[in-house]
């Protein structure tokens, strides 16, 4: 008749009265020394009880904000566009995210990109600036909205410094004389700039010449020649260049520079540092190859 049940291992039990056991007796059946040992081995092995997300949350929104802050600083900002003047490229309404990177290591504007920049000064003087509630405020700082206290302006890039650019009436904008296939990317309808001719005009260095898309709703540089620059933007003005589209989901795309800008020979021809530096190459050659050639007697 079976009186236990075995755990399948073949081994003797061990019992006060086995031989084999020769631990003493009350050694096995002391709680108080086997309670204890296992208590410190516990408490030496103990993991440390992890903190709570509520505490945590606050420290995962600092380290947040601070991400935020150096990407709106030297990476990327999300604009907003307030107006018409770039139709089809952009519409009213869109969010454009802007490069602020290249510009750190010495990137210029070049032509065909579209830019961001501030109000050179009297562009915007007649444009009142919308009075944001906190909540816009904060966004702005982080850089999850656009700024609504700056006077920021978006417009393509046409002309560089040492540029010339021209627009006669009925006719196409050149840059350095060749003529822009501007058809596809200003607004449909649009003649180039029948609205307002312009030129010739020097690009002065370190300046831009901008225009709109949308050419016959646009207040570019056309319009402020007036103005100190005559109508240039200083590339100290520029924030940065538009690179994609991003909101709304469904007009999500990039803003690459149209072909028209890589045509060959629209780039200026050499200025006169250039021309200095190509004509006193050779002289400079010439001059160390007398001074290393040998004497008369030489081999």
């Amino acid at each position: 008749m079976a009186v236990g049940a075995r755990s399948g291992h073949d081994e003797p039990e061990d019992r006060p009265d086995n031989p084999g056991n020769t631990e003493p007796a009350g050694t096995a059946a002391d709680p108080t020394e086997s309670e204890a040992g296992s208590q410190e081995g516990s408490g030496s092995t103990a993991r440390k009880k992890p903190r709570s997300f509520w505490k945590e949350l606050p420290l995962l929104i600092g380290i947040a904000l601070i991400l935020a802050l150096l990407i709106k600083t030297f990476l990327v900002q999300a604009f907003s566009i307030p107006s018409d003047s770039m139709q089809n490229t952009l519409q009213r309404g869109d969010r454009v995210l802007v490069d602020k990177l290249t510009p750190w290591f010495g990137s210029e504007p070049e032509r065909g990109e579209v830019v961001v920049f501030h109000d050179p000064g009297g562009w915007l003087e007649d444009t009142a600036a919308p009075d944001p509630n906190v909540v816009q405020k904060f966004l702005s700082f982080i850089g999850l909205m656009p700024s609504a206290e700056e006077k920021d302006l978006i417009k393509r890039v046409i002309a560089v410094g040492g540029d010339t650019v021209e627009c006669k009436k009925n006719g196409p904008v050149t840059v350095n004389g060749k003529a822009l296939d501007d058809k596809s990317f200003i607004f449909e309808g649009n003649t180039p700039c029948d609205d307002e001719p312009f030129g010739p005009i020097k690009i002065p260095e370190g300046r831009i010449w901008v225009m709109g898309d949308h050419r016959q709703n646009s207040l570019d540089s056309r319009y402020h020649q007036e103005l100190p620059g005559g109508g240039t933007v200083s590339t100290d003005e520029v924030v940065g260049r538009a690179i994609v589209v991003a909101w709304p989901v469904n007009r999500w795309a990039t803003l690459p520079v149209p072909k028209t800008f890589d045509q060959p020979g629209i780039n200026a021809a050499a200025g006169p540092g250039v021309l200095g530096v190509a004509g006193a190459l050779p002289l400079v050659f010439w001059r160390r190859r007398r001074l290393t050639a040998p004497g008369p007697g030489g081999r």
